[in-house]
């Protein structure tokens, strides 16, 4: 059986890691809260630093807020790369830019190490039933590797392309995420100050070409006002800082993806990063001064 490990426990990696753990996994585990790492050994999975899983595991993964932190945890003092052994592979999850993991990937591959940038798309709630998209860049046959553990914490698993395009993948779906996101809100600001009810607009127009896993997911929240973050405005804005390097780098002109990168650098001045990402409403209410919200019956 391989040993694997598991760095980065937060809203996504902990569901992640915990549908590993409930399969069976050989699983080692790290996170700065001790607290979860305390309950991951509580329920059978060792606790190691970066180091002891690079000098004991077969496969690892990482889910982190940010390239610069993958970094560190791999290539840092006492990372990853200072103890992995060849013949590992090794696996972001984490939303970074192409650039961040091809250089990943060219590092341990000198290493003899295998790599795989393989984000994920679904949010917390897709995390927990074990239903995520894995959208993977890499070699096929460190994929293969992977893959048995892709079908324990998702619904799917595709091997895009070579090293990066995975985190192309990514950018690609938060581009198309949360511009719905915000397509949604600009809708539904307008049926609420037109005094017509959001939630019975929703329901006449779910079943038609508006209808979108977007729009189920996320109109009851906003209805409800409850943006307790499945994913947090602050990691969707650092993706789509992501998304516009990237785009310029390659001479991309990315205009509605300019402004609601905007849009969201104001929800931070008014302190709303740490919401739910259907909190990009918030900024197209005070616009227009109305709350979306709905005494719903079911």
């Amino acid at each position: 059986m391989k040993k694997v490990g598991f760095i980065g426990l937060g809203i996504m990696g902990g569901p992640m890691a915990k549908n590993l753990l409930n399969a069976g996994v050989d699983l080692t585990v790290c996170d700065l809260n001790a607290s979860i790492v305390e309950q991951f050994a509580a329920a059978g999975a060792k606790q190691g630093t970066a180091a002891e899983i690079g000098a004991s595991c077969d496969v690892i993964f990482t889910i982190l807020p940010n390239g610069g932190i993958v970094q560190e945890i791999f290539f840092g003092e006492n990372g990853v790369a200072s103890t992995v052994r060849p013949g590992a592979v090794v696996c972001d999850c984490s939303s970074v830019t192409p650039q961040e993991s091809q250089s990943c990937f060219e590092k341990f591959q000198k290493m003899g190490v295998g790599f795989v940038d393989a984000p994920v798309s679904g949010g917390e709630p897709k995390a927990i039933d074990g239903t995520l998209a894995f959208m993977a860049g890499g070699r096929e046959a460190d994929f293969d590797t992977l893959k048995p553990f892709f079908d324990h914490m998702g619904a799917s698993a595709m091997l895009v392309g070579e090293s990066g395009s995975g985190s192309v993948t990514k950018l690609a779906n938060q581009v198309i995420v949360n511009l719905n996101i915000a397509a949604v809100s600009e809708a539904f600001v307008l049926a609420s100050k037109a005094g017509v009810d959001p939630w019975k607009v929703y329901q006449a127009i779910r079943g038609g070409l508006a209808g979108s896993v977007i729009l189920d997911a996320k109109l009851p929240k906003i209805v409800d006002r409850d943006f307790k973050p499945g994913g947090t405005i602050t990691v969707n804005h650092k993706d789509i800082k992501n998304v516009l390097a990237t785009a310029h780098a390659i001479d991309v002109p990315l205009p509605l993806t300019a402004q609601l990168f905007e849009i969201m650098q104001s929800l931070k001045v008014s302190g709303h990063m740490d919401d739910d990402h259907c909190g990009l409403i918030q900024y197209f209410e005070r616009l227009a001064d109305v709350t979306v919200q709905s005494s719903r019956t079911n």
